[in-house]
């Protein structure tokens, strides 16, 4: 019973204010032993390969259909590689193959490990608004992101495999899949997000410094693309199982 709470049993609705996603390319084949066997991975140039790690600032997260008031806060950090599935049906669906999860609450973390299988852990997050910047870290992840908020016409990060921000763009997440997979009975586990006014905003990357990036040992790791959504509406459909072979 309580593992089949984790399949996400319902569906959750939430307000983003903000979503911050940096997305890194990396060699393919360095992470083509960290996917299921049921996935393959989304590439570029069929060379790249990609991770992303998104920070989420969530309001009135609740299950879809309940009242504003009953829904929670909470900051969200995810790191996700991009990945397609083909589905019973013979659709490939582009998604996420979530690797580590971090929340600022334990309510959170509580909750979501008992709806899903995404094993958050909580840690300390901080926003710091300066001037012209602004600084998400955490001490305890040993995490820092500082993006520069008063940037024009901005490049791409140097050494991006992207020649222009239109190809950048499709490795823009969250995509409209996120998969996991029960490898004994081999059961995929797909969740749909729905999302309205979409509206991804290039960012300027100032420094980073993720340690469970570092934690990977990835060689030739570049940081491909920023952008920045604001003010989503956003929500997760039911989850639905489906056998893989």
């Amino acid at each position: 019973m309580l593992q089949q709470l984790k399949n996400h049993p319902f569906a959750v609705e939430a307000f983003f204010d903000s979503s911050l996603v940096l997305t890194f390319a990396v060699p393919k084949e360095q992470l083509e032993s960290m996917i299921p066997e049921c996935l393959s991975l989304d590439t570029f140039k069929e060379k790249w390969a990609f991770i992303a790690v998104a920070m989420v600032q969530t309001k009135d997260l609740r299950p879809k259909g309940l009242p504003k008031f009953l829904g929670n806060d909470f900051f969200l950090i995810g790191f996700r590689i991009f990945v397609r599935y083909t589905n019973k049906a013979g659709k490939r669906l582009r998604g996420l193959y979530i690797i580590k999860s971090e929340t600022d609450k334990k309510k959170m973390e509580f909750m979501g490990n008992l709806f899903t299988h995404y094993n958050y852990t909580t840690t300390d997050i901080k926003k710091k608004q300066h001037k012209n910047s602004l600084e998400i870290c955490s001490e305890k992840s040993d995490f820092n992101i500082t993006i520069n908020k008063t940037a024009s016409d901005i490049e791409l990060p140097k050494n991006s495999p992207f020649e222009n921000w239109k190809e950048a763009r499709r490795f823009a997440g969250p995509l409209p899949f996120t998969f996991t997979y029960n490898e004994k009975p081999k059961e995929v586990l797909i969740i749909e997000g729905v999302r309205t006014n979409w509206k991804p905003k290039p960012q300027e990357v100032i420094n980073y410094h993720i340690d469970f990036l570092d934690s990977l040992s990835l060689n030739n790791l570049v940081l491909a693309n920023a952008f920045v959504i604001e003010n989503i509406p956003y929500y997760w459909k039911k989850g639905k199982k489906e056998l893989w072979k």
